[in-house]
């Protein structure tokens, strides 16, 4: 079942930095809507319920409402949240519109069900895959695919393969990733052992610094 909430936004003229800066010493976060070949539209939302959105669960996959204050309700999922990189900040917010009867590609949760036979004799259940990718019509958006364990003994393992969906829903991620396995405890304290040795490698080697501009530089010049 599709997961939907209401959320107010205000249209806005203001745009760049100091403009950006502005509104969030005021309580908002800017935002900006595009979809469709459409003009791109910024907008703000406030700061505390987009917060409060962005906790409640898996954001990605919810359908949001947007109630502006010129009367659209264009129905939007969240593209996009830039953070501040040292700071608990919410910078930056994009909305992607979607019509009924159009197909969108997003991520949702892979929910794993039941205790898992090998559990019980002492294995140890390693979820893998947290979420898989999608395509389907907004209004077929589901909270999460299920996907039921307990008959795994230790050794065993499941796939994307595995995963049943809904009518009209599609998987595109690659149906040979593993999502869960049972393992032995023994196996499992050498895999710990091992990535203990490659964690004290890894503080041995210098630090690289990633392709592109520092998250808080791109963050800015991508505010609108």
């Amino acid at each position: 079942m599709t997961t939907r909430v209401i959320l107010e936004a205000q249209l806005r003229t203001e745009t760049g930095k100091g403009a950006a800066r502005s509104l969030r010493r005021q309580g908002y976060v800017p935002g900006v809507i595009y979809g469709h070949g459409e003009e791109t539209r910024a907008c703000k939302v406030n700061t505390k319920e987009l917060e409060r959105l962005l906790t409640s669960g898996s954001y990605e996959s919810t359908l949001i409402e947007l109630k502006l204050d010129n009367g659209d309700t264009p129905r939007v999922l969240i593209r996009e949240v830039q953070v501040h990189p040292y700071r608990s900040e919410v910078l930056h917010v994009d909305f992607l519109a979607v019509h009924r009867g159009e197909k969108v590609r997003l991520e949702v949760p892979v929910r794993l069900d039941g205790v898992a036979r090998g559990v019980k004799e002492g294995g140890i259940l390693e979820h893998l895959r947290h979420e898989v990718e999608i395509r389907c019509d907004p209004d077929q958006i589901p909270e999460a695919l299920e996907l039921d364990i307990s008959e795994l003994g230790i050794g065993d393992s499941v796939t994307v393969v595995d995963l049943s969906t809904p009518a009209g829903v599609e998987i595109l991620s690659d149906s040979s990733v593993a999502i869960a396995a049972i393992v032995p405890p023994a196996a499992l304290k050498v895999e710990e052992v091992v990535e203990e040795v490659e964690a004290v490698e890894e503080e041995a080697e210098p630090e690289v610094i990633g392709r592109g501009k520092p998250a808080e530089e791109e963050a800015e010049e991508q505010e609108q």
